[in-house]
Parts: C-alpha cells; sequence; structure tokens
C-alpha cells in the first residue's frame, strides 16, 4: 500500500489523486495534498536528484554525526524534508527505506556542508609555488616567497616566523625576521606549538608598523582577539598593521613527543632534514636523502590536547591561508581572503616571485573533505565521550 507523502497516511492503489514527477508515481489521499505537493515537494525532489550527483549520504551518516552525539536541536528540518522520517520520543528516526539522497544531511542546521561554513569566506583560491629557485619551503615554498616580495618592496618592516633551535633540532623558536636571511631560515613547518604572540608582541613595542604574521589557526584568532580587543592590546595594535598569514593545521605534537617516536625507530632529530604529514602518514627525510613513512597514529598521545578541540582547518580569520592539501605534489593550495592579502599575493606573482593558476573543483574539493573531518571531530569526541 503506498504511503502519501504529505500527510504520510497509508492510502489504496486505486486513489484518484496521483502526480508523475522524477520517474516515479505518487498517491495521495485527498486533493488538498496532491496540490501541497506539486507547490513544494518537486523542490526536494530536485534538490535530492541535485545532491545524488554528488555524495552519497544516507539517514545514518545523519544519527552518528547528529542524533546519537546529542547535537540535533529538534527543528524537524529532516523530516520536513522526508517522508520516511518523523520525530519520535524526542529524536529523528527513519520509518521508512533510505535512499541515502543526503537531503536530511545537507538541511540539518548542525551540519557544515557549505564552502564559507568549512573553510570560511574568500575570494580566489590558487595552486602555486615559489619562482625563487633558491627557495626550499613546506610544499611550494609560497609563503617564504611572499614575505621575500613584501619585504623587498618595504610593504612589511619585519615577519614574525619560527625557525628551528640550533641548541635543541627541530625546537620551534619564534623570532622577529627581518632580513631576507633571517626569512629564509624559516622556511619548512615544524609539528609542534610555537609561541608566536610573544614575538608578535615584542615586534611592535619595537615600533615596526607593519608586520606579517605567520602561525596556525589558534595564533591566528589570538591576533584577531587582540586586534578587537578592549582590553589592553587595542592601543598597540592601532601603531601597527598586522598582515595575518594562516597555515593549514589539522595537529600538532609535542616536541619531546616527535623526539620521542622517531628515536623509537632509530631516527635523531639532528638527522632530520624534512618532515611532513600527508594521507594519514607522518613523512620523514633525512639529510642522507633516506625516506621514513611512520602511521600517523603512532603520534597520538603527544597530540597537543588544544588541537582535540580545534575545527578550524584553514586558518579562517588570516588574510591569506596556505595548506598542502588540494594541490598537486610541490604546490601549495593558497586561499586569499581579505582585500589586502588578495592583492599583495597577485602583486607578489606579478612581480615574478611566485607562480600561481586557479585552484581546481576537484582539488578544492579535497580541501573542503579534510576541513569536514575536522570540523565534525568535536562531534565525534562527544559521541565517545557517551559510550
Amino acid at each position: 500500500m503506498p504511503l502519501d507523502p504529505i500527510c504520510k497516511k497509508i492510502i489504496s492503489d486505486d486513489t484518484e489523486y496521483f502526480s508523475d514527477y522524477g520517474g516515479k508515481n505518487y498517491r495521495f489521499c485527498s486533493a488538498e495534498c496532491k496540490q501541497k505537493f506539486d507547490a513544494l515537494e518537486k523542490s526536494v525532489i530536485r534538490l535530492k536528484r541535485s545532491l545524488s550527483e554528488k555524495e552519497r549520504i544516507s539517514f545514518g551518516k545523519l544519527k552518528r554525526d547528529i542524533i546519537k552525539p546529542g547535537i540535533c536541536t529538534l527543528c524537524g528540518a529532516c523530516a520536513a524534508s522526508c517522508e520516511y522520517i518523523t520525530i519520535k520520543d524526542g529524536k529523528p528516526e527513519l520509518i521508512g527505506p533510505c535512499k541515502a539522497c543526503g537531503v536530511c544531511y545537507y538541511q540539518c542546521p548542525r551540519t557544515i556542508t557549505t564552502e564559507e561554513g568549512l573553510i570560511g569566506s574568500f575570494r580566489y583560491a590558487y595552486a602555486a609555488k615559489s619562482a625563487i629557485p633558491e627557495i626550499r619551503g613546506q610544499d611550494g615554498g609560497v609563503v617564504t616567497s611572499l614575505l621575500l616580495y613584501a619585504l623587498d618592496e618595504g610593504l612589511i618592516d619585519s615577519a614574525v616566523v619560527t625557525v628551528r633551535s640550533e641548541e635543541e633540532p627541530w625546537k620551534p623558536i619564534p623570532i622577529v625576521a627581518k632580513t631576507r636571511e633571517e626569512i629564509l631560515k624559516s622556511s619548512g613547518s615544524i609539528y609542534s606549538h610555537s609561541m608566536t604572540l610573544e614575538a608578535l608582541m615584542s615586534a611592535v613595542k619595537q615600533g615596526m608598523n607593519s608586520v606579517a604574521f605567520v602561525g596556525t589557526s589558534c595564533n591566528i584568532d589570538a591576533v584577531t582577539k587582540m586586534q578587537k580587543s578592549s582590553y589592553g592590546f587595542l592601543h598597540l595594535f592601532m601603531r601597527a598593521k598586522v598582515l595575518k598569514l594562516g597555515l593549514f593545521c589539522m595537529d600538532t605534537f609535542a616536541y619531546e613527543g616527535i623526539k620521542a617516536v622517531l628515536e623509537s625507530y632509530g631516527i635523531t632529530l639532528d638527522n632530520v632534514d624534512a618532515m611532513k604529514i600527508r594521507r594519514g602518514k607522518f613523512e620523514v627525510t633525512l639529510k642522507d636523502g633516506k625516506e621514513h613513512v611512520l602511521e600517523l597514529d603512532e603520534f597520538d598521545e603527544h597530540r597537543s590536547s588544544s588541537c582535540r578541540f580545534c575545527t578550524d582547518l584553514t586558518a579562517e580569520n588570516s588574510d591569506i591561508s596556505f595548506g598542502g592539501v588540494g594541490s598537486p605534489k610541490g604546490y601549495t593550495t593558497v586561499l586569499a581572503r581579505s582585500a589586502i592579502g588578495y592583492e599583495i599575493f597577485n602583486e607578489a606573482v606579478d612581480n615574478g616571485y611566485i607562480e600561481a593558476r586557479e585552484l581546481k573543483d576537484d582539488e578544492l574539493e579535497r580541501v573542503l573533505n579534510l576541513a569536514k573531518m575536522k570540523k565534525v571531530q568535536m562531534y565525534d569526541l562527544n559521541r565517545r565521550q557517551k559510550k
């Protein structure tokens, strides 16, 4: 026996009220239900069709991500958009076959599905690499090239960057870089927290009028709050412009933890030439050219506790964001966000410091997918705590 998709009553096969749409026959108990369907439900079916071309998402995912952890708001959007979902005992419940069309998931106010919701607003996305031969940075070396351009053109007085300690190899040390040599020394990623805010305050107190600040999302957020603060820092930031260059970040780890894991494999930090996290692996290149690929979960116990609560992969409050995910090997994904960020990046391209092209849709999709993983990890944490 068919189900009326509007009032959800069981009706007979020989009802005189029916409508054909999208290759399927829909039956109704009354002319009123048929009219409502023709006016409203066809748009839902169009949405389901468009979503099915992108990603198969079932009610089970909504249940895992939203309902079971207790994040559901009971707004009823899922039930309103699917005839096989109802609200029972204070939560959504599936009462019929799920077609994995994704409409319930995409209409839920607690899921994060839009570009802006996942990676923040941006003007343009690029795949880029340094055009300066001497630069040997992480991925495409774009951050270093951009800093050199800004310094050469007098757009910045200094840059707050992180370098490796000479006494303790690969331990992060924040500095106020004022020369080309100091900026070049900061190239490459270090996967431990760097207290860059102290260096920024030092630069402002030294009278620097224009400072580039390089940091992960948590540090970028701290700068943003200081810029807006009415509790003691605002007068300092009125004296200096800060260009915020954000780094994509999924995780950071305690320095001693990284050291311990590598040493368990006979690798000493003073012999490490480069580190990179890629596709769930921790890649280490030694100075003699040998490469070691370790499982990222071996570092889990040394993961910074704050990273478990961070949902910002792409440093959404920055002027420009940079990361390795999305772009091909040897390139950097660049998200130009603010007007000043967009202008400076394109000036660096025009002046031969950087090579860039538009980021392709499938490349941006990889960024969005990883950002989605980080956004929903808070839901995962909530779910684990309920077990």
